[in-house]
């Protein structure tokens, strides 16, 4: 049975729908990936957009790069059945390419109000197009694994939300570059020293 959070989250996709968001993207792809996971979660985190597998089963990261989250998920004694994942944009871009400023831009609001229903304690995002979102002037280079504070106005102009963003490589870069895989699996043990602090 869904629960309230569930409900929420399933009226935000049928808006996206409803409201016919990236048009031209939604021609190109097989189906809007719009999130996996626990509605209750304490961690969300957001990748860029749908690959070929996410788009053809409409699910997340379930791809090779999903398969090294699940890995780096073992590690900090977590399963995806805990966090809740979703993308910026919602539809596949096509040939994989960059989502656009523009698509993120029009998919932006249905991902905070996404955040805004899950309320969770942080927010870890996948890559430089996901960091961008919420923090557009800093580099991953310089600040990935470094928790940052956030405000920003609710979804329905009333108020503030706050979140701590943790920004890490995308799975994906650490495929291609062995290195990267090492940064990202240290930066990864730190999510639950970071969860164990906003809880004090």
């Amino acid at each position: 049975m869904a629960t309230g959070k569930q409900r929420q989250l399933d009226d935000i996709k049928a808006k996206i729908l409803a409201n016919k968001v990236c048009p031209q993207l939604a021609k190109t792809a097989t189906q809007l990936v719009f999130g996996d996971g626990n509605p209750d979660a304490d961690i969300v985190f957001i990748g860029e957009a749908p690959g070929k597998n996410e788009d053809l089963k409409g699910v997340p990261f379930v791809g090779a790069a999903g398969n090294f989250l699940n890995e780096m998920l073992d590690t900090i004694k977590l399963r995806r059945e805990d966090i809740y994942i979703t993308n910026i944009v919602k539809y596949r871009p096509p040939d994989n390419r960059d989502p656009s400023p523009e698509e993120k831009k029009e998919f932006l609001p249905y991902l905070q109000a996404q955040l805004e229903v899950i309320q969770p304690k942080v927010v870890v995002t996948l890559g430089r197009h996901s960091m961008n979102c919420f923090l557009p002037d800093l580099q991953i280079s310089k600040v990935h694994g470094q928790p940052k504070r956030i405000r920003l106005r609710a979804s329905n102009g009333q108020g503030e939300v706050t979140l701590v963003i943790l920004p890490l490589f995308h799975p994906a870069a650490a495929l291609y570059n062995g290195s990267m895989r090492q940064t990202l699996i240290d930066d990864f043990v730190t999510i639950p020293i970071i969860m164990q602090k906003i809880a004090t």
